[in-house]
């Protein structure tokens, strides 16, 4: 692997963890001024739809086959990466607390990102994988504050949900490196996927009434942030991580996510970041250099 590809891979990583913190802070905001997980979803997925139809308008109009001729593929990316981790991921926090949700999904990103990756991409399992994820996930640990009075019987419905959530995503990574999809295309079509199969639910199920009635700043910061950033951004860096970095290293950027959300939510939520905290982050960082800066062979 070039030099300058490493650099561009690790650059990718780290603007999709961004974006993902971003995602998550403005996720807390806009749900204590009223909007439900439902509406995030339906801003995430129809906005992303509608910039990103032009895309999969241009690609079907002048070379169709590139679709249809890997439909099982595409479709892979559509249900990997589309609506359904949404829907899991806020779906979970209506069982498990949300010191769990900055643990589960991501180590789940991390863990099952490297397991698919050994199986399907024959990338080795190394033990230096093995100790960065170990790291990472002690990082996570530390930075949720999960104890063990939280391991409840209903917490633990939530946390399968999130751990599904972020296995669906390594394996949307585990897909694009397969198969060399195209990072622009992958984000056109589970753009269009949230389109055409959530919005109508959206629509049908929870109407328009709330969103036509949000707070005018509220709804074009949710607009840029879900739709834009979250929804076309997140797909598009982390499927371009993937082709620079394979699977098993991209995957471990998402443990970023809540130390960066921990840092980002100080001006935006008010909360200070505590020390515990800060160790949380610093060891998150560390297994993610661990693992990423391997080099290939039995290490």
């Amino acid at each position: 692997m070039s030099q300058p590809g490493t650099s561009l891979g690790l650059t990718m990583g780290l603007l999709a963890a961004a974006i993902g913190a971003l995602y998550s802070v403005y996720a807390t905001y806009g749900l204590a001024r009223g909007l439900k997980p439902a509406d995030m979803t339906f801003l995430r997925t129809g906005v992303a739809g509608l910039s990103t139809l032009p895309v999969l308008l241009y690609h079907l109009r002048i070379d169709a086959e590139v679709l249809t001729g890997q439909w099982r593929r595409w479709l892979a990316v559509a249900v990997l990466a589309g609506p359904l981790f949404a829907v899991l991921i806020f779906t979970a926090f209506q069982f498990a607390p949300p010191s769990h949700g900055a643990v589960f999904p991501f180590a789940a990103m991390s863990v099952a990102g490297t397991i698919f990756a050994a199986i399907f991409l024959a990338d080795p399992l190394t033990r230096r994988k093995v100790l960065g994820i170990g790291i990472v996930i002690a990082g996570l640990l530390t930075l949720s504050g999960v104890s063990a009075e939280s391991l409840t019987g209903r917490a633990s419905v939530g946390d399968v949900l999130f751990i599904a959530a972020g296995s669906l995503w390594a394996g949307f990574g585990v897909v694009m490196r397969k198969f060399r999809l195209d990072p622009i295309l992958a984000t056109a079509v589970a753009g269009g996927f949230g389109l055409a199969v959530y919005v109508p639910f959206y629509l049908a199920t929870e109407g328009i009434d709330r969103i036509a009635h949000a707070d005018g700043s509220l709804l074009a910061i949710e607009v840029w942030v879900q739709g834009v950033l979250a929804g076309t951004g997140t797909v598009y860096t982390y499927a371009k991580t993937v082709q620079l970095l394979g699977a098993a290293r991209a995957a471990i950027f998402p443990a970023l996510i809540p130390g960066l959300a921990t840092l980002m939510g100080w001006p935006v939520l008010g909360h200070i970041p505590t020390t515990t905290e800060a160790i949380g982050l610093t060891l998150a960082i560390v297994g993610l250099l661990v693992t990423v800066t391997f080099r290939s062979g039995r290490s």
